[in-house]
């Protein structure tokens, strides 16, 4: 190992450079065999991602549309009726919480369900670009680190170079306030976990809060000079999410609608039949409708992420079960490039198909007709990738 060291004032950079001996081919046969145990794990576990999602999504339209046909709209979100009592009911109005959140170190405080404090250090920023080449039958990689300064936290690969304070003299962290209400009904810890809108809380009517702090802007600044701030100095900011009381600066209370289980005057999560579990909360006043559209929009976004997943899991692990093809005609450089593009196209073909056979599988038990189609259209990268195939001449 090689390494160099250069230092530019406000930037560094550091070389490093790595050699090993060029592997063999029974070297690269064995590195391949062990690649073709984790493609046939990554293989099997596509199954499992693909099927399972089919069943996920399918139980969640259920349940969403078992919901829609049971939730009862309040009349009056001031007022507990006992006649709902169990009922997954929908209620619209502002957020309301007891007491402000305070920061004492800061002396700020905010009518708001979430106070968040976020710190960032002043530190060095590494940079890294790699490349690898041959030389005297030797595989060499150098790597070039650059360093610059800039906020926040980062790993490094030569940390000791740089000295850093131990620990910040401020952390951040996240108040919740501990009962929030919509009238009279309190939210339970599932309901508040989904206002996480946060929003920079504005520091301009704010005075500095100690001699050694200085605030610029929306920030707060443990500097001599924020202007020219050294590596250890602290920037500080605030976000609030939901708020929960009229502020002259912020303006009224923010507006949510929920739908929920009422179980006295707790809202909380409602069990479907389907085994699903349903607790609501979307920011401003919408209507039984608007609410489960969003519901069935965010199943269909998350069903097709899971599926593109299921299926590159699949192709990936077709491809390094059959890199050992690959590692044979390594040799040939003419005749590896070719093979490289046929098992390339080999796996999107069976990995297009696999996964389309086992979503109409998922489907069978739901929605039979759906499957059977799916299941035709299978078949169709076979079929395509066959037809290309030129036909062998009859002697």
């Amino acid at each position: 190992v090689a390494a160099a060291f250069s230092d530019t004032g406000s930037k560094k950079e550091h070389v490093k450079i790595t050699s090993e001996a060029k592997p063999g081919f029974l070297e690269r046969l064995s590195e391949t065999s062990g690649g073709m145990l984790i493609g046939l794990g990554t293989f099997l576990l596509s199954f499992y991602l693909l099927f399972t999602n089919e069943g996920r999504a399918l139980r969640t339209a259920k349940s969403l549309d078992e919901g829609l046909s049971l939730v009862i709209p309040l009349d009056s979100i001031h007022s507990v009726s006992p006649q709902n009592e169990g009922s997954l009911v929908h209620l619209s109005g502002a957020l309301s919480t007891a007491k402000p959140l305070f920061d004492p170190s800061y002396g700020l405080s905010v009518q708001a369900v979430k106070l968040k404090r976020k710190v960032e250090m002043y530190q060095w920023v590494e940079y890294e670009d790699s490349r690898e080449y041959e030389e005297n039958g030797e595989i060499k990689k150098e790597t070039k680190y650059s360093y610059s300064k800039l906020i926040d936290r980062k790993s490094f690969s030569f940390y000791e170079l740089f000295l850093f304070p131990s620990a910040m003299a401020v952390e951040s962290f996240t108040a919740v306030s501990p009962n929030v209400q919509v009238g009279s009904f309190v939210l339970s810890k599932g309901l508040v976990d989904k206002i996480d809108d946060f929003k920079q809380l504005s520091l301009a009517h704010l005075e500095d809060p100690h001699a050694d702090i200085t605030r610029g802007g929306d920030y707060f600044y443990h500097s001599e000079n924020p202007r020219r701030p050294e590596v250890g100095d602290l920037r500080v900011s605030f976000f609030y999410a939901g708020l929960s009381g009229h502020d002259p600066h912020l303006g009224s209370p923010d507006k949510v609608t929920v739908i929920a289980r009422q179980k006295g005057d707790q809202l909380v999560p409602y069990h479907t039949k389907s085994g699903d579990v349903l607790q609501m909360l979307y920011s401003g006043d919408l209507s039984v409708e608007e609410v489960f559209q969003k519901e069935h929009e965010s199943n269909t976004m998350k069903t097709w992420a899971l599926r593109a997943a299921g299926w590159l899991t699949m192709f990936v692990g077709i491809s390094l079960m059959t890199r050992i093809v690959y590692t044979l005609v390594d040799w040939f450089p003419v005749v590896r490039d070719l093979v490289n593009i046929g098992l390339k196209a080999f796996a999107f073909c069976v990995a297009s198909s696999l996964s389309l056979l086992t979503i109409s599988i998922g489907w069978l038990f739901y929605r039979p007709v759906w499957a059977l189609l799916i299941g035709l259209l299978s078949v169709v990268p076979i079929v395509v990738a066959k037809s290309r195939v030129p036909p062998k001449k009859h002697q």
